[in-house]
């Protein structure tokens, strides 16, 4: 199984950027998802949660800027960022809750949680 995020991107203050974040592989399925951040000097820090059922949580800092969403029958998940702040700057991550099953059963095979490559978000004043 593999994540691969994408749309991150420079952006002026108070613009918007949409990031994308899809699972590809075979025989799996996936359960919290989330978004991280990395500032530079900084640790990886949690943006925002959504759970299969379309739960969701935010950090105080994005609350009411930003919005996560999925498509389960996509295996995606996006966040709507907007009225971006140059403190937004930041390699963005995704993370999912993901099991494996034995190939052609509901087996379960493993259950880890997967990273996708970052994508940089750059909010310039």
């Amino acid at each position: 199984v593999q994540l691969q995020a994408y749309g991150g991107g420079l952006v002026q203050v108070g613009g918007s950027l949409r990031l994308s974040c899809a699972a590809s592989g075979s025989s799996f399925s996936i359960n919290d998802m989330g978004w991280y951040r990395q500032a530079p000097g900084k640790e990886r820090e949690l943006v925002s949660i959504i759970t299969t059922g379309g739960g969701t949580n935010y950090a105080d800092s994005v609350k009411g800027r930003f919005t996560i969403s999925r498509d389960n029958s996509k295996n995606t998940m996006y966040l709507q960022m907007n009225s971006l702040k140059p403190e937004d700057t930041a390699v963005y991550y995704c993370n999912a809750a993901v099991i494996t099953y034995y190939s052609g059963t509901s087996y379960v095979r493993t259950r880890d949680s997967y990273w996708g490559k970052g994508t940089q978000v750059t909010v310039s004043s």
